[in-house]
């Protein structure tokens, strides 16, 4: 009997009465379908779990690099911190204490005096507390030409202590300059502003 007459008028409901080397081969490829079946349900489950490995380390990674920029980030920040703090204290150094404050305000009248203004009014305003300095401020109102106008703002921003201008506006008088024309028409000009000059706050006053 050939090997294909094993094949023929095999009853399906009876496999018992197979002949030997056809169940022996049946046997095999259910045996290697069950193998394959397993193992390619393990490879499945292997592949998720991988999928989900991969996944995870890529959030850690980006996670890991968001804190990297913000660390180095934070670095930046500090260095910045300490710059601005030391700017700060640089300008907290150059304002004049209350003992100060008098000779600054004299400075500043004889910045205008020496450009050659006259000065209509001087008054120092009430101080205005901050909370690392007081602002004082002071009402000027001087006559002269734009030259000595110019003269006065320039030299009130060299000044060693801090003063600022505020308020600035020019306008044209009738009275005559002592000694010159201020402009062609020989009237002079007046000029009125605030100025502001700054101290740095007692310890008893922060």
């Amino acid at each position: 009997m050939s090997f294909a007459d094993n094949f023929k008028n095999l009853d399906p409901n009876n496999p018992g009465m197979w002949p030997l080397p056809v169940q022996a081969i049946v046997g095999a490829v259910v045996c290697a379908g069950l193998i394959f079946g397993g193992w390619n349900f393990h490879i499945k489950n292997l592949v998720a779990e991988l999928q989900t490995v991969e996944k995870k380390e890529a959030d850690l990674k980006t996670t890991f690099e968001d804190k990297q920029k913000r660390s180095a980030n934070l670095n930046a920040l500090k260095e910045q911190m300490k710059e601005m703090e030391q700017s700060f204290g640089d300008m907290l150094r150059q304002l004049p204490n209350k003992t100060e404050v008098a000779g600054l305000i004299v400075d500043i009248s004889q910045t205008g005096l020496s450009a050659g203004l006259e000065f209509e009014l001087f008054q120092p305003l009430e101080e205005k507390v901050s909370e690392f300095y007081a602002e004082l401020p002071i009402s000027i109102r001087v006559t002269g030409n734009y030259h000595q106008f110019g003269q006065f703002v320039s030299g009130i921003a060299t000044l060693p202590r801090i003063v600022t201008t505020h308020e600035i506006s020019v306008t044209k008088g009738v009275k005559a300059v002592k000694g010159r024309a201020a402009d062609a028409g020989g009237s002079t000009l007046t000029m009125s502003a605030q100025a502001k000059t700054y101290r740095a706050l007692e310890e008893e006053e922060s």
